[in-house]
């Protein structure tokens, strides 16, 4: 009788396929919003985020209740609960970067921003390259530890590119247009927000890996 009533729960590897279906489109988003900060078809990528923002809203609830309903998890449901979370967390921002586009009608973007740009899709092919390690966590601590390094490293670089880049706007409309000053800087805070995001990733990913090898 208990065994098949586990057969209708979710399956463990259930969460690893939830979990690469979400590291896609944090790869998606991360990459539409590259290409909307080269000031090219901005409306077409910032529908795109989007679209994939709502997509991983709903892989997230999908995992949340798999939590709730799975007598056998891969790892410690509040880890779960708590990487998807923090995933999550990372293509959200992406979206408040969109609204913020969207709502000045921003067409042009500083060079630095592209090179944050850049350093999200960085951080965002990491993550989706260590989700499929938590598969087999002891088998693949050496690259999952490198993984969380390299991503604290890409957040350094955004933290140097955000402060040139709020020097360069500050000396570009000093005593001229404080609106483009405010909204650029609102920009820069929230594309280093989103490398934040990943950063959190990056710490639950190290947590998973001390709590199971």
């Amino acid at each position: 009788m208990l065994g098949w009533f586990r057969k209708l729960l979710p399956r463990e590897d259930r969460f690893f396929d939830l979990f690469e279906r979400h590291s896609r489109t944090v790869v998606g988003g991360a990459e539409a919003l590259q290409k909307l900060l080269t000031g090219k078809d901005v409306q077409q990528w910032a529908g795109e985020i989007v679209r994939l923002e709502n997509e991983a809203d709903t892989i997230t609830a999908e995992v949340l209740l798999a939590v709730r309903r799975s007598f056998i998890t891969p790892f410690d449901r509040s880890d779960i609960q708590d990487l998807i979370q923090s995933m999550d967390d990372a293509i959200d921002m992406m979206h408040k970067t969109v609204k913020t586009v969207r709502l000045f009608e921003m067409t042009k973007f500083d060079p630095l921003m592209q090179e944050m740009g850049t350093v999200i899709v960085d951080a965002a092919k990491l993550v989706a390259e260590a989700i499929p390690l938590l598969g087999k966590v002891g088998q693949n601590v050496p690259r999952l530890t490198a993984i969380a390094e390299e991503i604290t490293r890409l957040e350094d670089r955004s933290d140097d590119l955000h402060e040139q880049g709020l020097k360069d706007l500050f000396h570009r409309h000093a005593g001229g247009d404080a609106m483009a000053f405010i909204v650029g800087k609102e920009i820069y805070s929230q594309l280093e927000k989103v490398v934040d995001r990943f950063e959190d990733v990056a710490d639950e990913i190290s947590g998973i890996v001390v709590e199971n090898v």
